[in-house]
């Protein structure tokens, strides 16, 4: 077994996290949990420890070391999953994280051009296959279909010195709920209060996910308006729009 150079080193860590940051960036487009940079870390953790067995000569060491990393990314992809209403969530995205480890895995082993393949399969499995999924896929009986995407409009007033305080509570509440925010904005008007707006993706019950953001913020003092609507729904008439808007009661 040779001794690893910095050459092959710099050259084998920066293919996975090339590779990691491929697969990173499809995510980060469709704003999923694990992104851009999740996914390259996990390339590029996964790329180190497999480079740091070839380092030290140990024949055995580096296929060890890369079943240790699946148990690690294993651990890692759990955080991600979430029950949400009886079904399951970040199946997909602990998916994703494994298979960039494979990627880092196989970059560091120093099989450049499998791992350019995999992440390459990995994006096509994405981009590929979401459409034939959603093709094929069906609501349940008796419910509505859990895999409609639906944006959201999330409002928050609230006094100016507490501008920070309120956007830090809400971006934690959005998290907290599996919210994929994509848009926000703040308007400071004259009158000494800031107004938030934030636009969101909800999947499944939108009510139940709006409702528990509105919930964890409608206590909080220094807030003066608290309500959500869809965001455009052509579909839907003036009386049901009217009963997707919650505001806070004084």
């Amino acid at each position: 077994m040779h001794a690893l150079t910095t050459a092959d080193f710099l050259l084998r860590l920066a293919t996975g996290l090339g590779c990691g940051a491929l697969i990173g960036i499809e995510r980060q487009w469709r704003a999923r949990m694990a992104g851009l940079r999740t996914n390259t870390l996990v390339a590029v953790g996964a790329t180190a420890f497999v480079l740091y067995s070839e380092a030290v000569s140990d024949t055995g060491s580096p296929t060890r070391v890369a079943s240790y990393v699946v148990s690690g990314i294993g651990f890692l992809g759990a955080g991600v999953i979430m029950r949400d209403s009886g079904g399951i969530r970040g199946l997909n995205t602990a998916a994703t994280l494994w298979c960039s480890a494979a990627v880092g895995v196989l970059a560091a082993s120093g099989h450049l051009t499998f791992a350019l393949i995999l992440a390459l399969t990995v994006l096509g499995v994405h981009v590929l296959l979401r459409p034939a999924g959603q093709l094929l896929d069906r609501p349940p009986a008796g419910g509505t279909d859990r895999h409609t995407e639906l944006p959201a409009i999330v409002h928050v007033e609230c006094d100016r010195t507490e501008e920070t305080h309120i956007r830090a509570l809400l971006l934690q509440a959005l998290t907290a709920s599996g919210l994929a925010l994509i848009g926000l904005r703040a308007h400071r008007r004259e009158s000494g209060a800031t107004s938030l707006r934030a636009t969101v993706v909800v999947s499944g019950d939108v009510t139940r996910s709006l409702e528990q953001v509105v919930a964890s913020l409608s206590l909080e003092p220094g807030i003066h308006d608290l309500h959500w609507h869809l965001d455009g729904n052509p579909g839907a008439d003036d009386e049901e729009r009217a009963r997707t808007v919650r505001p806070v009661l004084a």
